[in-house]
């Protein structure tokens, strides 16, 4: 939470709208383990470049001589290069060090190069994933049954969304997989419809024979 806020402000002081979420008050695990719980700085999909275009230079401008111990000193320049081209997994620090550490070791990077790298990233992370073919199964099979839990299968493969490091929102599942989930989701409202008919239709009759 702390760090969380520190960030909120630094952002704020450099008129960037953010909110906080916290996510431990939605633990679908149940565990209770704190490790499971985060708290997110969400911002505009506009601020996003922004945003880390600032934290990269502030970790530069105080960023000061590695300590002998640090973790960073002992990575391989593979591991290092790997820091750069995927800068959403690491700090902005951790990146600005890396770029360093690589230029001590005559192996400087261009801002195109950079550049580049995080495109290619970008691009590998916006390609859609391959569903379990067991929830297009089970998705079929709760549908028909007039299950919601096939109408929400149905819809989380048409709808669903990932969000890239630069704030594009792409969607999540291949075409093919989206348009199953499409039908999916269709058939599921169909057929729990259907059902609501007949559940109907059965309490109409037990009624009449009622009052006979």
């Amino acid at each position: 939470m702390e760090e969380a806020l520190e960030l909120m402000d630094f952002l704020k002081n450099h008129n960037i709208t953010c909110e906080l979420e916290d996510t431990a008050a939605f633990d679908v695990t149940f565990s209770g383990n704190p490790l499971n719980k985060e708290f997110r700085v969400k911002l505009k999909q506009s601020d996003f470049e922004p945003a880390e275009e600032l934290l990269i230079n502030e970790a530069h401008a105080s960023a000061d001589q590695l300590p002998s111990d640090h973790y960073l000193l002992s990575f391989t320049d593979e591991e290092l290069i790997e820091i750069v081209s995927k800068p959403d997994e690491w700090s902005a620090a951790d990146y600005k060090h890396a770029l360093q550490l690589l230029k001590d070791r005559g192996k400087e990077f261009s801002a195109e190069s950079v550049k580049a790298m995080k495109k290619q990233r970008y691009d590998q992370l916006a390609k859609p994933e391959e569903s379990k073919p067991v929830w297009i199964y089970v998705g079929f099979i709760s549908a028909i049954l007039g299950g919601l839990i096939g109408i929400f299968i149905g819809w989380h493969l048409l709808s669903f969304k990932k969000t890239l490091p630069n704030g594009q929102r792409v969607y999540g599942y291949t075409m093919t997989d989206r348009k199953r989930g499409q039908t999916i989701f269709f058939l599921g409202l169909f057929f729990a419809f259907l059902w609501l008919l007949v559940m109907f239709s059965d309490l109409e009759n037990l009624a009449r024979w009622g009052r006979y």
